[in-house]
């Protein structure tokens, strides 16, 4: 290892941990978490392994993961139990995220050095459109991630639920073909504001289901996969609460 990849390790561990503390008490302490298929993860190589999931706030879905990959590697399958697993952090982890909302404050640069991969989001801060998609060089960085850590993204891009997913996921799909995990979250939006740092309500029941590997066929259309995707974090439009009975 050289002296740059230690001080970036270094530098990630701290970011880690202290994030990891100012936001255990909120998730732990102060509401209920319920975690299934921690056992899932724990079979899961260091590499290659695309995280796809339902959005509800702008950080602190990701914080929670990455409290749960680092107590999957202290052999914890079933809860987080004490943080002790801040002190040697599962690093190989990236997330993608709008530059946009990254750029906002300094907790939100902060929170870059614990393994943001920014992107170019197909819209202005001000909600009008404007590109479609990832640009090359957000896929590239996508790719470059992929082969060495575990990517968590965001298909919809956005923390309003039931919207179509963008088809930036379904060419990662196809292009790099990695072990696809998808994960259904609630409970999040009820708890905490929407930038995910300060609670709205205690008591709140928070979920994170991470399902078995998605079986999909990369030559599939892009349509096709989105739609394979979306059913798994239950997105689709048949999950809407209106077409439910």
């Amino acid at each position: 290892m050289d002296i740059k990849t230690s001080k970036w390790q270094c530098r990630k561990r701290l970011v880690h941990l202290v994030i990891g503390l100012i936001s255990f008490p909120g998730l732990v302490w102060f509401n209920r978490m319920q975690i299934k298929g921690m056992d899932i993860l724990a079979k899961l190589p260091r590499q290659r392994v695309l995280f796809v999931s339902n959005h509800q706030t702008y950080f602190s879905e990701v914080i929670t993961f990455l409290h749960i990959f680092s107590a999957v590697k202290w052999k914890y399958r079933k809860r987080l139990g004490l943080p002790f697993y801040l002190l040697a952090p599962f690093l190989n982890v990236n997330y993608v995220a709008a530059a946009e909302t990254m750029k906002k404050n300094f907790l939100s640069r902060l929170f870059l050095l614990a393994g943001g991969i920014t992107v170019k989001r197909a819209w202005r801060a001000e909600g009008a459109e404007k590109i479609h998609g990832l640009d090359a060089s957000d896929s590239r960085k996508i790719h470059r991630a992929l082969e060495e850590n575990w990517v968590i993204n965001f298909p919809q891009g956005t923390t309003t639920p039931y919207v179509p997913g963008r088809k930036g996921t379904a060419r990662i799909m196809k292009q790099m073909q990695p072990i696809v995990i998808p994960v259904v979250i609630d409970g999040f939006s009820k708890a905490f504001n929407k930038t995910g740092l300060k609670m709205k309500r205690w008591g709140t029941n928070i979920t994170i289901t991470f399902k078995d590997p998605l079986n999909y066929d990369p030559e599939s259309s892009q349509e096709e996969l989105m739609q394979l995707v979306m059913d798994a974090i239950e997105q689709s439009p048949r999950f809407h609460p209106k077409n439910k009975h």
